[in-house]
């Protein structure tokens, strides 16, 4: 330093030399900043710390940064400070330029505009006691730029997020689009493939066994095509049961209501089961044996147009079943009329029906139902359910059926009572006809089982003529029936009056006692009491009923009485 120099010299150098530090001191502070403000911070984070290092750099302090977004203001106030009072108002004054503002309580405020490439995009709002020198101006200008360009730095990081998502998002929606449409590509072609196969089964005239086994390469699961009761018609695949099992009627009648109700092909177990009908009419169902955790989609499709082919088919059959059905009654109708034994042996056989070997007539009726098409063919549903063979029809307002071998009587009657849900009804069974022309005399047996059965105490039920026993050789008039009770008040009137007064059963101990021929034990042990107790009943019976056992004619004409009382009573004879 030269000895020349006065002291206030030497003071300004010292001054200026550190104003020099401290100016580069600045200038490195804004240096390190600008590396903070651009290692990917937001534009909030970025005016946060530009207005927190506006006191660092002179006497200004930081008032306000606003970032201009959609052409508002958004306002990110100075740390510890109050937002300025008609800030707002002014920086839209200024239209992107700078200028001066006014800050309560300070001599100097300024607004610094922050620029991008497009433009201002907002400014940084600062104030001072005192208006602050060229120097410190300056470096709030610098300030100011590099918040800009890290404002800048970060908007356009935020856009290219902003483009990567949306590309994201496009590329998962476009794969997400291709996959449907394959998935729609595969499903049309399936479809069109369940097409063909199906119309070229059904246009090969191949029937039920072609649909079944073009469903079968379809979905490579074994096929069955059941009637409406369960039987079957059609099997298709590996695997068939032997012998195929026989469902309960009631529960098969529940499984195709329901499945008739879905619209749709029902599950049940490892069987994935569609109705086939046509016109309202269920004609039969057909299940695809799969395994329960297999895709039901293709396959219901394949099952629903399978059923529609299979509906048009079964339903010409049906067609041709309704004129077999009808040969089959005019059939029927000369059999009860008489015809001769050749000509019934052919037209039996040319309906799939063998009038040779043992036949039943039996004739059903039932309360509150006419005997029309549907009822007949509800008998005969019944009959098939118990695997009768059978030719029905009707006449005189019944039912009536051939069968072939002798019916169970009372299991057709359950049948019947199930199929049409109400038990008032009756059947009568006929003798046994070993050829067509015993038919005629046969069916009249029947018509005199079911006047017995429906003049009976229990008019519901079936009644066979083999059963009558000594009732057969009575009339069938009104009179005959009449002068019958006489007969039975005659001989058992007081015996009957007794028990229905002491609730004993005088009248059905005297009938055993005839039907064991009169022995004390057989009485005793089919009446299950002590043969003391039986001597002191027929003492009862001789005291109340007035009658000798021991005469001849009264022991028959009690006999007679018992029997016919049991028949009348519907306790068979």
């Amino acid at each position: 330093m030269s000895a020349s120099m006065t002291g206030a010299d030497r003071v300004r150098m010292v001054r200026t030399r550190n104003w020099d530090q401290e100016h580069l001191a600045n200038l490195y502070s804004l240096f390190v900043l600008s590396m903070i403000m651009n290692d990917g911070r937001d534009e909030a984070d970025i005016m946060r710390l530009a207005l927190t290092s506006v006191a660092a750099l002179g006497p200004c302090r930081a008032e306000a940064g606003h970032l201009t977004a959609d052409g508002f203001a958004a306002g990110v106030p100075g740390a510890g400070r109050r937002s300025v009072p008609g800030l707002g108002d002014r920086l839209r004054q200024l239209g992107g330029r700078e200028g001066s503002v006014h800050v309560r309580g300070r001599a100097w405020g300024w607004a610094f505009t922050l620029h991008s490439r497009g433009g201002g995009i907002g400014h940084l709002v600062v104030s001072a006691p005192t208006t602050p020198t060229d120097d410190e101006r300056f470096l709030i200008h610098v300030l100011a730029q590099q918040t800009s360009a890290a404002l800048a730095n970060a908007a356009a990081r935020r856009r290219e997020r902003e483009h990567a998502e949306e590309l994201r998002r496009l590329n998962a929606e476009r794969e997400s689009v291709n996959a449907r449409l394959a998935a729609s590509v595969a499903e049309l072609t399936y479809q069109r493939t369940v097409h063909e196969v199906l119309s070229q089964a059904t246009a090969s005239g191949s029937g039920a066994a072609g649909i079944a086994a073009a469903v079968h390469r379809l979905t490579g699961c074994p096929v069955a095509i059941e009637d409406r009761f369960g039987n079957l018609r059609v099997w298709a695949g590996p695997g068939r049961p032997d012998p195929y099992p026989k469902p309960d009627a009631t529960r098969r009648e529940q499984l195709l209501q329901e499945a008739a109700r879905r619209l749709r092909p029902l599950r049940v177990g490892d069987r994935l089961i569609a109705v086939v009908q046509h016109r309202g009419e269920v004609l039969g169902a057909m299940a695809l044996v799969a395994a329960a955790d297999r895709r039901d989609e293709q396959d219901e499709f394949t099952l629903d147009h399978a059923c529609t082919a299979l509906s048009l088919e079964l339903a010409h059959l049906h067609s041709l079943a309704e004129v077999e059905l009808r040969l089959r009654r005019e059939l029927v109708d000369d059999l009860i009329a008489g015809t001769d034994d050749e000509s019934a042996y052919a037209r039996a056989a040319a309906i799939g029906h063998d009038l040779h070997g043992p036949h039943y007539p039996a004739v059903v009726q039932w309360e509150g139902r006419a005997a029309d098409d549907a009822f007949v063919q509800a008998v005969g549903r019944a009959a098939a359910g118990l695997r009768l063979r059978c030719l029905p029809a009707r006449c005189s307002g019944m039912a009536v059926l051939v069968f072939q071998g002798r019916p169970p009587a009372d299991a057709l009657y359950r049948a019947i009572c199930r199929e049409l849900g109400v038990s008032r009804g009756a059947i009568g069974v006929g003798g046994r006809c070993d050829a067509p022309r015993d038919l005629p005399r046969s069916f009249q047996q029947a018509l005199r089982a079911l006047e017995v059965r429906c003049r009976s105490q229990s008019p519901n039920g079936a009644t066979t003529f083999d059963d009558l026993g000594f009732y057969r050789i009575l009339g069938t008039g009104e009179g005959d029936y009449q002068e019958v009770g006489h007969f039975v008040r005659e001989w058992l009137g007081p015996l009957l009056d007794y028990d229905a007064a002491h609730h004993c059963d005088l009248a059905r101990t005297l009938a055993q006692y005839f039907e064991c021929g009169g022995n004390y034990d057989g009485t005793a042990a089919a009446l299950g009491i002590h043969r003391s107790t039986l001597r002191y009943r027929l003492q009862r019976i001789r005291d109340v009923g007035g009658h000798d056992l021991s005469d001849v004619d009264s022991r028959l004409n009690l006999h007679v009485a018992t029997r016919v009382w049991r028949v009348l009573d519907g306790g068979g004879p």
